[in-house]
């Protein structure tokens, strides 16, 4: 039988459909294991965890159908003793099913720490030292003195707190630091667009305080929290403002885009991206 009798054959063409069947089915059956796999389209935003108990956190992860571990424990006052304090991935953040939440929660007892010696040292050391010895910022107070953004004093509560004195971690604590002999001011910073946290560094960084923050209607959530951003200030930002040293700044804050004016529309986009990249790169 010649090649060509042999391809056009009964027997040739009915394997051949045989095997084209075969290719196809297996195709479609590897194409459905995978969509099943994977869980292609079924992705929910993670719910939030933040401030509950061990027991409504692992109610809540079997009702969104989320799996959880608690990695890490910290000290704070935000939420109650034992509760979750942070999550990974954040709340509203998306997820697959039965997805890995990693969660820490707050310690029931406090974490004391020594506190460091902050006399004489320059603003931006004495806040570097603070947080890596893991106490807040407080009030910055200045005092006419011979130095400029040198520490003075340094105040837990209102009273003096010596080197090496044991205080709770998380602890908040005040600056007296020299102004010198004149009437030293400060530029106003531009804080339209920022989130609270970075406005507030900023603001210390400016040898400046915060001094009240107010949420508008638009925040309703833990999230909108998370999410809000300067769109008013007082003193307002102009290129010769100035403040003297220790002078309150307020914010006002929302979640409302349409409410900042174009040119710090920018500065929130840049804000946003950002983060969006960091969530996705920890996902």
């Amino acid at each position: 039988m010649s090649l060509k009798n042999f391809i056009l054959s009964k027997q040739f063409l009915k394997n051949l459909g045989f095997a084209v069947v075969i290719v196809v089915g297996g195709l479609m059956i590897l194409l459905i294991w995978m969509n099943f796999y994977t869980r292609h389209g079924q992705a929910r935003p993670v719910p939030n965890f933040i401030g509950l108990t061990k027991e409504q956190t692992a109610r809540l992860a079997q009702k969104s159908k989320l799996r959880y571990d608690v990695i890490d424990s910290i000290y704070t006052t935000l939420v109650p003793r034992g509760c979750i304090a942070e999550q990974n991935p954040k709340p509203g953040f998306k997820v697959k099913k039965w997805r890995t939440i990693v969660l820490t929660i707050n310690a029931f007892h406090p974490e004391m720490v020594a506190m460091p010696n902050l006399v004489n040292l320059p603003k931006r050391q004495a806040f570097l030292l603070l947080e890596s010895s893991g106490l807040k910022i407080g009030e910055l107070k200045y005092r006419p003195d011979l130095s400029i953004d040198v520490v003075i004093d340094q105040l837990y509560n209102g009273k003096n707190i010596h080197e090496r004195d044991s205080i709770q971690k998380g602890s908040v604590i005040d600056l007296i630091l020299g102004k010198g002999l004149s009437n030293q001011r400060t530029s106003v910073p531009d804080l339209l667009g920022m989130r609270l946290d970075p406005a507030k560094n900023k603001i210390l960084s400016s040898s400046l305080n915060l001094g009240t923050f107010v949420y508008d209607n638009s925040i309703r959530t833990n999230v909108d929290t998370l999410n809000a951003f300067v769109y008013k200030q007082n003193p307002e930002f102009k290129p010769d403002a100035t403040l003297q040293l220790g002078s309150n700044i307020y914010l006002w804050l929302t979640v409302d885009s349409a409410k900042l004016r174009v040119d710090s529309t920018r500065i929130l986009i840049d804000t946003l991206n950002s983060v969006t990249i960091s969530d996705t790169k920890s996902n």
